[in-house]
């Protein structure tokens, strides 16, 4: 009895150790790749591509203001304009309560939630850069806590008419 126990241990101490130097230290890393390439007739896309993904309106507390959010666009469009609008008109942001106004510009036009030009045809031609600018109201003193907003902007790409 005395045998087997004396075999079978140092060959579980062998088996066991043998196991754990095969799995001895790993590291994985997921690796998520995406790309994606406008058309040369028609794109209007954030030169910054982590932009609206988790944008952030700073608070003044000196000033009592929110900061203004900025973002630079690529914009082309080969065979017409360039018409935006936010849909279903500009989105304030909320608490659940209460509002704060958010005014959308694109290339210094006022959006509203009806489609308008932005870009004209001659500039869109050969493509340009153009700034979206959402400046928030002013908040009322007792307008605190967590806002949020999830406006969607759309571009229209207009075709020419002759």
């Amino acid at each position: 009895m005395f045998k087997k126990f004396a075999i079978a241990v140092p060959m579980t101490l062998l088996a066991l150790s043998s196991s754990m130097a095969f799995a001895a230290d790993e590291a994985r890393s997921s690796i998520n790749i995406s790309a994606f390439i406008p058309t040369n007739t028609f794109h209007a896309q954030p030169v910054n591509p982590e932009f609206g993904k988790d944008e952030k309106l700073a608070y003044d507390v000196v000033n009592e203001k929110l900061s203004t959010l900025r973002a630079t666009y690529d914009i082309r469009h080969t065979l017409g304009s360039v018409n935006a609008y936010v849909e279903g008109g500009p989105q304030p942001l909320h608490n659940g309560t209460n509002f704060i106004a958010l005014t959308y510009a694109f290339n210094g036009v006022t959006l509203s939630g009806t489609s308008q030009e932005v870009v004209s045809d001659a500039a869109s031609n050969g493509g340009m850069r153009a700034d979206l600018v959402i400046t928030p109201a002013q908040p009322l003193v007792a307008q605190t806590g967590l806002y949020t907003a999830s406006p969607v902007v759309i571009f229209d790409a207009v075709p020419r008419i002759n």
